[in-house]
């Protein structure tokens, strides 16, 4: 993954990375612990994911910053625009971890945040899925994957591309999307090239 996004960086794409926790912590996985409580351990899940990465990145002769809403001593920095500007500008990939800082909201709404507040030209989905479907493809052999979908087509007919309120925000803020397998070969690289071997989801 490194090698696919330090392709685009050196060609001076600006790139802003959200990557989630769930190796670490998936939802509510006790009821013994109160959901605020069990949010902020998946936050805290994505900031050591972010830490991690950001270092592969770093071995592959990148420069990274990781971006938190909310202190982590030393290990980030607290995000604003300003700040994430500054390191854009200086050729760093920006990591955007630990969430919107809130519980109740997933990493989807994470995502979808930050791109809007950085004025991204497009969210680059990587998911363990290659596109988006009319139903779940684990369940049903027959179902029947969208090369294209608008964001309207995806609320209405309860598509799982990203939950409801990201995808109420990338409807409200014109915010396109492309859904593609992270483990096909050179998928990253080939959708920052505008190749998507997926679904792009528009908001036109």
């Amino acid at each position: 993954m490194a090698r696919q996004v330090k392709l685009s960086v050196d060609a001076g794409v600006q790139v802003g990375i959200v990557i989630g926790g769930g190796n670490f912590w998936r939802g509510r996985t006790s009821e013994a612990i109160d959901r605020t409580k069990a949010d902020q351990i998946g936050m805290l899940a994505t900031v050591m994911n972010c830490i991690y990465v950001s270092e592969i990145f770093r071995n592959t002769g990148m420069m990274t910053q990781i971006l938190t809403p909310f202190e982590c001593g030393t290990m980030t920095k607290v995000f604003s625009k300003d700040r994430a500007n500054k390191y854009f500008e200086k050729g760093m990939v920006v990591f955007f971890a630990g969430g919107t800082g809130h519980p109740y909201f997933s990493t989807d709404t994470g995502i979808t945040l930050r791109a809007v507040e950085m004025d991204a030209d497009c969210i680059l989905l990587a998911k363990s899925i290659d596109g988006v479907y009319d139903s779940d493809p684990a369940k049903n052999p027959d179902a029947k994957r969208y090369d294209r979908i608008s964001i309207q087509e995806v609320i209405d007919k309860k598509l799982a591309v990203v939950d409801l309120t990201a995808s109420i925000m990338c409807l409200e803020h014109r915010m396109p999307m492309a859904v593609f397998d992270l483990n096909e070969k050179d998928s990253i690289a080939n959708a920052m090239q505008g190749k998507i071997n997926g679904t792009i989801v528009t908001v036109e």
